[in-house]
């Protein structure tokens, strides 16, 4: 310690000194002192930026301290609740929260790793005690309410699943599933706690979302809840590495250095390319699936991951939206430009001026919206003999439109011939 108060002392000091003694200051180390303290303060101000930001978006254990409150006194249950409360043995680890009011963990449960997810109400100041949190909490888990039969809740998710889905004919076998899911302890009832439990879950869009996707090999299975937190397979690696700095700093990164990230640190074109077809094939699957169409209403490469096999995941399903519910948003909505009448980031309908009301079709359906993010994943490092053919097929896919007369046969075409140029190339190697 005493040497390191000298090193300390002799940077920050002795370039004065010998000047003072010489009766003179001289410029070369007045800059050289100068410029020491402004990278003592300027890494203060980044220190200090990086843990308020911290503090604000990873509040997980505000989370536990709720849910487990409520678990204790008996208002919530889950598959996972003994182990994260009682056991102990739910091991939180890397904070990945973009929004305070959605906590995303990585963890460590049954020796696997796993994705933890709760939320947090936006009304809660995070200024709070931890003592004062689970009382914010409570109206979360307010429905259903004691008293409430087993065909009555039945009834109130069926009405809840055709006002978030649609009126989809497949509906009550979701209902099945639900109650299946409520009954983690397969006692063949479904208690007060575990109702109110897998209501809560409904509310969190993603949640609807993973249930209504968890047939499809793209989306995250879901491997166990307790209340409104519920535990998912290990997060997917992410094909934008510009997802690893700070959230205050990802909008100054240039356009141009995000390009190069993606070049220096993202897979082998090949493995790339084995990507992009499973994106290709999760844009099949949200189109007429079991439950309804979903849109993807914020296509990025942030929300593009994958395996350690290089098989594609979403890596987050928040942006994804059922048709339904797009919509609803759209229906009689007021516009001026099309802008207006955008639900997401690009889910964009076109506005009909005469009426000034938002119409019904998007603009850019999912599979023009992929093929613009592909051009840029996929173009760059293709190999000399694909890339022309690949770059007509790609720009040819970005301008599909969203009208309903183009959507079925024209859509399928385009996107059968994407996918088998890209099989195509590496198959029968070591990247298929």
């Amino acid at each position: 310690m005493r040497r390191l108060r000298r090193l300390a002392h002799l940077v920050l000091f002795c370039p004065f000194s010998k000047g003072l003694q010489q009766g003179r200051l001289p410029g070369l180390r007045v800059k050289y002192v100068f410029l020491v303290w402004l990278g003592v303060f300027a890494g203060g101000w980044l220190a200090y930026v990086h843990y308020a930001s911290y503090v604000e978006l990873c509040r997980g254990h505000v989370c536990q301290v709720v849910i487990c409150d409520q678990y204790r006194k008996g208002i919530i249950s889950g598959s996972i609740c003994q182990d994260l409360c009682t056991l102990h043995k739910v091991e939180w680890r890397t904070c990945l929260s973009s929004l305070p009011g959605q906590q995303v963990y990585t963890g460590l449960w049954q020796g696997k790793e796993v994705t933890i997810k709760c939320g947090i109400q936006e009304s809660l100041n995070p200024k709070a005690s931890l003592d004062t949190a689970p009382r914010r909490e409570l109206v979360l888990f307010d429905k259903p309410s004691r008293g409430t039969s087993i065909k009555e809740f039945r009834e109130m998710t069926l009405s809840y699943l055709k006002a978030n889905l649609g009126d989809l004919p497949s509906l009550p076998a979701l209902v099945g599933q639900v109650l299946l899911m409520a009954d983690f302890n397969k006692d063949s009832r479904v208690s007060l706690a575990e109702a109110k439990s897998v209501w809560a879950l409904l509310q969190r869009h993603e949640f609807l979302l993973l249930l209504s996707l968890q047939e499809k090999e793209h989306a995250s299975q879901l491997l166990g809840y307790c209340g409104d937190l519920y535990v998912t397979e290990g997060a997917p690696h992410r094909s934008w590495h510009g997802a690893a700095l700070p959230p205050l700093l990802r909008p100054l990164l240039p356009p141009a250095l995000h390009t190069a990230l993606q070049q220096w640190l993202g897979p082998a074109w090949p493995w790339r390319a084995k990507i992009a077809i499973g994106l290709l094939e999760f844009v099949e699957e949200l189109f007429h699936g079991s439950y309804g169409t979903f849109y993807m209403c914020e296509t990025t490469l942030a929300n593009v991951g994958y395996t350690a096999k290089y098989d594609f995941k979403m890596a987050d399903l928040q942006q994804v939206a059922p048709e339904a519910a797009v919509r609803r948003f759209l229906q009689g909505r007021h516009c001026e430009h099309s802008a207006d009448c955008t639900y997401g980031r690009d889910c964009r309908a076109p506005c009909d001026k005469l009426m000034r009301q938002c119409k019904g079709d998007l603009i850019q359906p999912n599979l023009a919206k992929v093929c613009e993010l592909l051009r840029d994943y996929l173009l760059p490092g293709a190999p000399a003999d694909l890339r022309e053919e690949l770059g007509t097929q790609l720009r040819t896919c970005t301008t599909l439109s969203g009208l309903a007369s183009q959507v079925e046969a024209h859509h399928s075409l385009v996107l059968s011939h994407l996918k088998t140029l890209l099989w195509k190339k590496i198959s029968n190697t070591k990247y298929s």
